[in-house]
């Protein structure tokens, strides 16, 4: 989720009746990161899957694919986890309380948002929920009976926002965008460590750490101030190495995923209605803009030869979607 700087946010927030509403191997780092123009996966086949609810605060925010061709997605004023059947229908599986007092205290954005949303192999389904309050913020679990549980409490002034479940070693790895970290916890749950404060995480005055992949036996993150994309080699153990710049250049860059060829990404950048390709030399090409009905484009998620990409609408338009496309080499 990539919540824009608050002036930019008024009108959208009174639409919304809210005090602030969320906007919500790469070769060696490139100095600076022009437009590529190297060969790399186009797409084809783009269309509107699903148009969402936007008075009622459905601004799609984070995908997960499901096995079926449907996907679960996070939609944040909304606090909202809904299920997309592929042929487009909308079911709401979760809608997270407000915390007493509204949740006014909920850092950054100022008021409580569920963000990313991950499915483990067996099907089971997390999110995140950022509420300003200790006890409500952390990793949230759906249920086939009874209301989410909290799994893996995190502190209340976190802002938990992408989620990843690294079955490989059995942990959940979160990043905080407002504490410029990403945090790991159990996938049993329980409690939660700092697994890495880089510097290169850090928010430059607004939001950091924002995006999260593990690939290629790295953890990498996008950094929406600096618009950035920092690689974190891991250790044999499990621990984290130094971060290294692959990709700069992405302004107001959010959530991101890999195409399955090599390093090379697609990201979506929130605050130029884009979505991008990211070439394993850091070079970045346009892929689809404003013309092709990106609003506020803030995630993207990459299923076989399936690219599925949520547009919020939280810096320009009102009509917050779930596309889907196709890979073409």
């Amino acid at each position: 989720m990539h919540p824009h700087r608050l002036t930019g946010l008024r009108r959208g927030a009174a639409a919304l009746g809210l005090t602030t509403l969320l906007v919500t191997g790469l070769m060696a780092p490139a100095a600076t990161a022009q437009p590529g123009r190297s060969t790399g996966t186009q797409l084809r086949d783009v269309r509107v899957l699903v148009h969402f609810d936007r008075a009622a605060g459905q601004v799609a925010e984070s995908i997960a694919p499901l096995p079926d061709g449907g996907v679960v997605i996070g939609m944040i004023p909304a606090r909202q986890v809904v299920r997309v059947a592929p042929a487009g229908a909308v079911r709401v599986l979760a809608t997270m309380p407000l915390p007493p007092g509204g949740g006014g205290t909920t850092p950054v954005v100022g008021t409580p948002v569920v963000t990313g949303v991950a499915r483990t192999g067996t099907g089971a389904i997390y999110f995140n929920y950022s509420a300003g309050q200790g006890g409500l913020t952390g990793i949230w679990q759906l249920r086939p009976t009874g209301g989410p549980r909290l799994v893996v409490p995190l502190p209340a002034d976190s802002m938990p926002n992408a989620l990843v479940i690294d079955s490989d070693r059995n942990r959940f790895l979160v990043t905080d965008s407002a504490g410029g970290r990403i945090w790991q916890a159990p996938l049993r749950g329980g409690k939660a460590s700092v697994w890495s404060a880089d510097p290169a995480l850090a928010p430059a005055g607004f939001f950091g750490a924002n995006g999260l992949k593990v690939h290629d036996g790295a953890v990498w993150a996008s950094n929406s101030d600096r618009g950035t994309i920092v690689r974190i080699p891991e250790t044999r153990a499990g621990g984290s190495g130094r971060a290294e710049v692959r990709a700069t250049g992405l302004a107001g860059i959010d959530d991101f995923d890999f195409t399955g060829r090599g390093t090379e990404i697609l990201a979506a950048i929130n605050q130029g209605n884009e979505l991008v390709r990211v070439n394993p030399d850091g070079t970045h090409k346009i892929l689809l803009d404003a013309a092709n009905g990106m609003e506020g484009t803030t995630a993207v998620a990459v299923q076989g030869s399936r690219v599925y990409v949520t547009n919020g609408a939280n810096l320009a338009g009102n009509d917050p979607t779930l596309m889907v496309a196709e890979l073409r080499p």
